[in-house]
């Protein structure tokens, strides 16, 4: 396995439009409660006080994916990473509203969590419309590599599943590249249509609508940890 430290990726700005008053008060008063801890190993216990199945999302946008997830599988720990500021403080907004005490945020890079968590620990993982670096000299730089998948494979439960979902041509050919070459995740697809349509428990985001506003199509990958 690469060295994680070695994969890093954190790149852009980390806060886009000046937050509001309301906002600030949600990350000043809410996210130290919620907030991984910066150091130290993690396991369900540390997180959430009990032994319970743990879910990871790999840079949550603006979090309603992460909350509705959460709200449907309550009984489950849910780690959310993103490494943008504005979308902390969305995924924020959708905790409180939503009254979801089973959800963690890192603000910052997911590696950095991931590697501090016991191996064969989580039930699940996504990545969903990550950021797809098209150009040819900034493709390391994609999550979908090898660095960090042996990262998540080694996190994820036998039988756990990892799922990404992009509606860039280039990330869909690239990830189906390099996931064709690893044996330690299986894609679950058995015809061409079933990575185009989206399972009835992947709730659909604002960037995946305004995605098909724009024309584009998105394409869903789901990979079971063997």
């Amino acid at each position: 396995m690469n060295d994680p430290a070695t994969i890093r990726r954190l790149y852009g700005r980390r806060q886009g439009h000046k937050l509001r008053a309301g906002q600030s008060e949600l990350v000043e008063a809410t996210l130290p409660t919620l907030s991984v801890p910066e150091a130290g190993a993690l396991d369900a216990t540390t997180l959430f006080g009990d032994d319970r199945p743990l879910q990871l999302e790999i840079g949550f946008g603006a979090g309603e994916h992460l909350a509705a997830q959460a709200a449907a599988h309550r009984d489950a720990g849910f780690i959310g990473c993103e490494p943008f500021l504005n979308g902390v403080v969305g995924a924020l907004a959708h905790i409180r509203d939503g009254n979801l005490p089973n959800v963690r945020l890192h603000m910052g890079d997911a590696l950095n969590v991931i590697e501090r968590l016991p191996d064969a620990s989580l039930e699940r993982v996504y990545l969903l419309h990550p950021d797809p670096w098209r150009k040819t000299r900034h493709a390391k730089r994609r999550m979908v590599n090898h660095g960090p998948l042996d990262a998540i494979a080694a996190k994820l439960k036998p039988g756990g599943e990892f799922r990404l979902g992009t509606d860039d041509p280039t990330y869909c050919r690239w990830a189906m590249m390099v996931m064709d070459a690893r044996r330690d995740l299986a894609w679950q697809a058995e015809a061409p249509s079933d990575f185009l349509k989206r399972p009835g428990d992947w709730p659909e985001t604002r960037y995946e609508r305004k995605a098909r506003r724009q024309g584009h199509e998105v394409w869903y990958f789901r990979y079971l940890r063997v």
